[in-house]
């Protein structure tokens, strides 16, 4: 991709516009940076772009900006749909996301991982099984750490793991991984894909440029996933904790299988350090993905003995008092907190609430109800009186509304848990509403949990 005097737009000034911004400076491009936020209201470090030549836009219509572009590159939270882009195009201009941009960049192996849940645990799990082969690998896209930051200094041998999300695939054109892998489907983000088909449309659009070369990991266990992968070009493999499939990873009689040219014991499942059946799925698709791609299961057992799980996602804090303070704030959507509190053994306070996805809480309601280890609810933010109705529903009344006080939801919780149980942040929602995205919400919570005297 040859970026040298290109005229280059990016929309979107958060951590992946910034690092789009600094990677097509560096390839020569004449890039200017627009944000609908003020320059006050963003971090980042816009001197040292300016100093490189990059120039700057914030506030106002951008629709100007699009006179001499030759190419756009958005960020992910801005839609497809978007006036811009769709002025963009109708003047003929390519537009493009920055997963896309960091890909065309990118040299090496390209895995990329999707799915409703589970993305980051897999893809950090994944990384760690080829850095365990002495490869250079990148972890990032939605993980974080944005694709643009890495391609740059990728090399043809490195492996890169990318974590790609459903906002992420509406901006992919020539978007070609050499393995891709959908985890599971369930409802999210109808907010912004309006409805069930175009969420799981948009997922599937990571396999679309791959070719019999290529191979597909699919969840065996989900209906939807097993109907995703028909009529693909690539190779599939399947990754299943209750089927032995043919080609791929399963778990029969408390063994992790690798079944390729031959099938081959990976470790026993009691032996995999994170807990609970989405993980033992987390590290059946990791396998799966790393086995294609020649990592040995002796290398995947070491690593799975010792991989803890990732930050924010059934994380403990501290103990006080005799109550276990859990952080799981990367619980964004119903099913994520779903499997949280499957993995509870204790009775439980649970933190629910936040921005509004457009789903339901019924079938999260139905399992607090039914749970018996529930045993209250502190319910926050903008969805606090939707998850009311759906535990009304249910008869469950075990609940208190603490708004957007934060401090006030922590000071409830641990007035109403007991010694020998458990406050669970899992709030089944996006964080927008009260924080910056889940981190923030998980360092705040973790902050103020351990300020607690």
């Amino acid at each position: 991709m040859d970026l040298k005097d290109k005229r280059i737009l990016v929309c979107g000034l958060a951590r992946s516009g910034l690092a789009a911004a600094r990677l097509l400076v560096e390839s020569g491009a004449a890039v200017t940076a627009y944000d609908a936020k003020e320059e006050s209201q963003l971090s980042g470090d816009f001197d040292a772009l300016r100093r490189a030549g990059c120039r700057f836009a914030f506030g106002g219509d951008p629709a100007a900006l699009l006179e001499n572009t030759d190419l756009v590159v958005i960020s992910p939270g801005i839609p497809w749909k978007a006036p811009l882009v769709q002025s963009a195009l109708a003047k003929g201009i390519e537009v493009i996301g920055e997963l896309e941009l960091g890909a065309r960049l990118t040299r090496g192996r390209l895995v990329a991982i999707t799915g409703t849940n589970g993305k980051t645990t897999t893809t950090t799990l994944t990384g760690e099984f080829f850095r365990a082969t002495g490869k250079t690998t990148h972890v990032v896209g939605n993980i974080g750490y944005p694709i643009t930051e890495t391609a740059g200094i990728s090399r043809p041998d490195d492996v890169t793991v990318a974590e790609v999300s459903s906002y992420q695939c509406e901006s992919i054109s020539a978007f070609h991984p050499d393995v891709a892998a959908c985890l599971n489907i369930t409802e999210d983000h109808l907010a912004r894909h309006g409805t069930m088909a175009e969420y799981v449309r948009m997922k599937r659009r990571i396999f679309e440029r791959q070719t019999p070369h290529d191979v597909a990991v699919f969840n065996y266990d989900d209906e939807t996933c097993r109907r995703m992968a028909e009529g693909l070009r690539a190779h599939i493999a399947w990754f299943s904790r209750k089927t032995r499939v043919p080609y791929g990873a399963y778990a029969e009689d408390g063994i992790v299988y690798l079944a390729l040219d031959e099938t081959s014991a990976v470790c026993r499942c009691d032996e995999i350090r994170i807990p609970g059946n989405h993980n033992l799925e987390n590290a059946l698709a990791a396998v799966a993905i790393a086995g294609v791609l020649g990592v040995s299961c002796e290398r995947m057992r070491d690593v799975l003995k010792s991989f803890a799980g990732v930050e924010h996602r059934i994380e403990t804090v501290r103990e006080l008092d005799g109550v276990t303070w859990i952080n799981d704030s990367k619980g964004t959507n119903v099913d994520s907190t779903l499997k949280a509190i499957e993995t509870m053994k204790q009775p439980t306070v649970l933190i629910l609430g936040g921005s509004d996805k457009k789903v339901s809480f019924d079938k999260l309601a139905e399992a607090i109800a039914a749970c018996g280890l529930i045993r209250h609810c502190v319910l926050i933010g903008d969805t606090a009186a939707q998850i009311k109705e759906a535990l009304d529903k249910q008869n469950y009344s075990a609940y208190e509304m603490a708004g957007y006080d934060f401090d006030r939801c922590l000071a409830r919780c641990r007035s109403l848990a007991q010694p020998g149980g458990c406050v669970l942040l899992s709030p089944a929602c996006a964080s927008f509403d009260m924080f910056k995205d889940y981190e923030d919400r998980g360092r705040i919570f973790k902050e103020k949990v351990m300020a607690l005297g």
